[in-house]
């Protein structure tokens, strides 16, 4: 008899995820540490200068794998916020819920990281382009999500609200990814692409590939964090808390 079904139905149990949350939390953290380190040294020390865009071109480290992990994690919380809705299950909400602050801040650092890229090889640091102006929209959704979510008191009110904000943004996600191919932008279009080989070093492919793996290991461990506290938040008054707490 299978009894995987069963499985994921008791850890979509809040009172049942907390403490595998807590138990998958170091080994995602300690991942992402090392895995950063690896990627820092290779990305900042191993990898070959650009003969065109000189040392700057290095930020493309930071900045890549966060525009990835913004967009990455936008479907993540839509799909989660998504489930909450169709089934009325307490923790996918929970989950779309823990999933936002981190999205905006890879958001914001995508953002950040293109301006100072942008400087030197654009001569500005900010410029209406496709990719830049939908990459904006996307940290604007999830602020308004964020924000949205925080102006409702009831948290199931909340969490219905945010799901459909969260489903209607999705739109956004793939006009960031084919902008470059829809429209003649400023942005380059993309090193890595699972159709053709790399554009660049195999050093600086693995410099990328392993900040995007800490990114991606980063963003569980603070999901899994976040989503404790917001189970403890919501579940104060039940009898399993306060046992838990004790």
């Amino acid at each position: 008899m299978n009894k995987t079904p069963s499985l994921w139905w008791r850890f979509a149990s809040p009172a049942a995820f907390y403490p595998l949350a807590g138990r998958l939390l170091p080994p995602f953290a300690w991942a992402a540490v090392l895995l950063g380190i690896a990627g820092l040294w290779i990305s900042f020390f191993v990898a070959p200068t650009d003969a065109q865009q000189g040392e700057g071109y290095r930020i493309i480290f930071v900045h890549v794998p966060a525009s990835w992990m913004s967009m990455v994690i936008y479907c993540a919380m839509a799909f989660w916020a998504a489930i909450g809705l169709a089934f009325n299950t307490r923790l996918s909400a929970m989950m779309a819920t823990a999933l936002a602050p981190t999205g905006a801040l890879f958001a914001f650092l995508s953002l950040a990281t293109g301006s100072l890229w942008g400087k030197p090889m654009w001569g500005a640091w900010w410029v209406w382009d496709a990719r830049l102006t939908s990459e904006l929209i996307l940290l604007f959704l999830y602020l308004g999500f964020m924000a949205l979510q925080a102006a409702i008191d009831d948290p199931r009110r909340a969490d219905r609200a945010g799901a459909v904000l969260a489903i209607v943004g999705v739109v956004n996600v793939p006009i960031i990814y084919f902008s470059v191919k829809w429209w003649n932008t400023l942005h380059q279009g993309a090193s890595v692409s699972l159709t053709r080989s790399p554009s660049m070093a195999q050093t600086m492919l693995w410099g990328m590939l392993l900040m995007a793996l800490a990114f991606w290991m980063y963003a569980i461990a603070v999901a899994l964090a976040r989503v404790r506290n917001i189970i403890l938040e919501r579940e104060a008054s039940a009898d399993w808390v306060k046992d838990a707490l004790e």
